[in-house]
């Protein structure tokens, strides 16, 4: 993929958490996440490709959404499939909590999971223990072995997982079988990618969350080097008709490369509020400070970018 296109792709993202971040506290997550969608879809369509949602969030959170389908671009240029979530963790912003980000990510036509906006089942690791997790292996099983690869005690290893009541269960295996658990709020994208990045604690990401998120985060992992594990968790019939129609199931599991097929791959994200990936966006008295990263699949490049934005 072209260098320039990918860094296009990074000015969709700083529109986008610039715009939610005026929300920030207010109470409002519909308004910002809505500002965001607004942002990204007005930037989409100045850049030269022609894109296709294949993957978003929004129909299951009742909230605005670029939706599954949704062509962007001028039409001119490579045909890409998108996989996007314009405001992850909402509620962060509403409420002026820890972690929110804008995402995007994208590759050749065909390359990323299309599939309905529901759950999956999800276990991600960084690069060293990649090889040993197993999504139907007991908790304690996949926690003993990451621990050996990574040259760990048991009690030293940190999984970390959405504070969600579905996962009280959950939290009990993690503490009983001897490791660390560390809650969030929202926002498992930023997370799985923390699993890659040698200076964070978190070491496994488990539990479920939003099947954009999975996509989102499989390319990141795959340029990281690190491996998620996810299979589809439907919520209902309407999910489970939905899956059918795309030719999916409920037991199959997919790795980070079905997930996100290829080395021609971008991720990009934006901070919105500070989180485990990145910073969020400052507004200084003559400018706006933004916080992005973007990687290439094609060069493994992993680039960390800070923009001054001034306004008129």
């Amino acid at each position: 993929m072209d260098r320039n296109l990918a860094l296009e792709f990074v000015r969709v993202t700083e529109a986008a958490a610039i715009e939610a971040a005026k929300w920030i506290g207010k109470g409002e997550g519909k308004k910002a996440d809505g500002a965001a969608v607004e942002a990204m879809r007005r930037r989409f369509n100045t850049i030269d490709f022609h894109g296709r949602i294949v993957i978003g969030e929004g129909k299951k959170d009742e909230a605005p959404e670029l939706y599954v389908g949704e062509e962007l671009g001028t039409g001119n240029g490579p045909e890409m499939d998108i996989a996007v979530d314009p405001l992850e963790c909402t509620d962060s912003v509403a409420f002026g909590r820890y972690n929110a980000t804008t995402l995007v990510t994208t590759g050749p036509k065909g390359s990323l999971l299309s599939a309905p906006d529901t759950y999956m089942d999800k276990i991600a690791v960084g690069p060293t223990a990649r090889d040993v997790i197993d999504l139907d292996a007991s908790v304690k099983d996949n926690i003993e072995k990451v621990a050996k690869a990574l040259g760990k005690n048991v009690g030293e290893v940190t999984v970390s997982m959405l504070d969600r009541p579905r996962h009280e269960g959950l939290i009990q295996e993690v503490r009983q079988a001897g490791a660390r658990v560390r809650l969030i709020t929202d926002g498992d994208v930023a997370v799985a990618v923390a699993t890659c990045q040698e200076e964070s604690p978190i070491d496994m990401l488990l539990g479920s969350g939003g099947s954009a998120e999975a996509v989102l985060a499989a390319v990141a992992m795959k340029i990281m080097g690190g491996e998620i594990l996810a299979r589809l968790k439907p919520r209902n019939d309407e999910d489970r008709k939905e899956m059918a129609e795309m030719g999916l199931d409920d037991k199959t599991i997919f790795t980070s490369e079905d997930l996100a097929r290829g080395d021609n791959l971008t991720f990009t994200a934006t901070g919105v509020i500070d989180g485990p990936m990145l910073p969020g966006v400052i507004f200084n008295p003559s400018s706006i400070l933004t916080h992005s990263v973007v990687m290439r699949s094609v060069s493994k490049t992993v680039r960390y970018l800070t923009t001054y934005h001034h306004e008129e």
